[in-house]
């Protein structure tokens, strides 16, 4: 019998790039692994009906990219890593293979990271263009006739890309400001914790561990695949922001009862508990910020679709 929990070094590893200082309990990841893949199997069954719904027996990229479609910046960051996931099979396929010593060009989402195949600075340039992902319910596509692309300049984004951008940014300055106290050594490790994946070569794990084939009736494929990757790790990372935002909330009530009690110590001992920052995430803040996040979802939900009488609630996709 296969173990339960095959995923717990990758999400320590997550945990960590999204702000988590220490290492998690193995309640904790153990918790985040079981919601994780309550996750994905809400995801397989929305997006399998949803194909179903255009007659297809196979999940297609928009099937999954309509599951988030509400959050702008996420869809932004899926794009961009799809774009960039064409760069690189692009690159293969002109340079005849992998190039050795490729380099990892980490998405802008700064949430995973995308290896790319590097071509040789002392052989021929060549240039790589990044396709644009486009979706079915954009609004370019409902126009009879083709709408030209814009520049790849600032002037060509919409007031869309514009918020999905600035949410990219503030990620990206929250990732600079905990890792310029880094020393070297630190940053390796961050970077290499960055790296972390439930599916970058662990394709046949992954499947075996989601219970894919009993979910679906064709065999997703390796897009489908990838997009699963990027959404684990978009889920491993907002479960750990918010279980930080509920220890940070339970910490501040201890430290007031703290100093209701006590005066503040000046001498540290041995065998004094850890200061309060550098507790881990439990499984309770973690179980808590679920809960969060699943009832704010559901009451927007709920508030769109009120028509009176009780609303029958189902786990909502983060």
């Amino acid at each position: 019998m296969t173990e339960k929990y095959r995923y717990r070094p990758e999400i320590q590893q997550m945990m960590f790039v999204s702000g988590s200082t220490n290492d998690p309990p193995p309640e904790t990841t153990s918790l985040i692994e079981d919601i994780v893949r309550a996750q994905v199997v809400e995801m397989l069954l929305q997006s399998t009906a949803q194909a179903a719904r255009r007659g297809s027996r196979s999940i297609a990229v928009e099937d999954l990219i309509f599951l988030i479609r509400h959050d702008r910046a996420k869809v932004n960051r899926l794009r961009t890593y799809l774009s960039w996931k064409d760069v690189r099979k692009n690159a293969k396929d002109q340079e005849g293979g992998a190039v050795e010593g490729a380099d990892l060009l980490d998405d802008v989402a700064g949430s995973a990271a995308v290896p790319v195949a590097a071509p040789d600075p002392a052989g021929p340039k060549l240039k790589y263009k990044k396709s644009k992902v486009r979706l079915p319910w954009d609004l370019v596509n409902m126009f009879p006739e083709p709408v030209p692309d814009a520049d790849d300049d600032d002037d060509g984004q919409d007031e869309e890309e514009r918020e999905a951008d600035f949410a990219t940014q503030q990620r990206l300055k929250s990732a600079d400001e905990r890792t310029k106290v880094m020393t070297k050594e630190e940053y390796v490790h961050w970077s290499e914790c960055r790296q972390a994946s439930f599916t970058f070569r662990k394709g046949k794990r992954f499947r075996e561990w989601a219970s894919i084939s009993a979910l679906t009736d064709s065999r997703p494929n390796d897009d489908i695949i990838d997009i699963l990757g990027f959404l684990t790790f978009e889920i491993v990372a907002v479960l750990t922001e918010e279980s930080l935002k509920v220890k940070e909330a339970e910490d501040e009530i201890e430290m007031r009862r703290s100093k209701r009690t006590k005066t503040r110590k000046t001498e540290s001992f041995l065998f004094d508990p850890p200061d309060e920052d550098q507790r881990p995430i439990l499984a309770k803040h973690v179980l808590e910020a679920y809960r969060n996040l699943q009832r704010a979802r559901t009451r927007q939900t709920t508030l769109r679709n009120f028509s009176g009488g009780l609303v029958k609630t189902r786990t909502v996709v983060i």
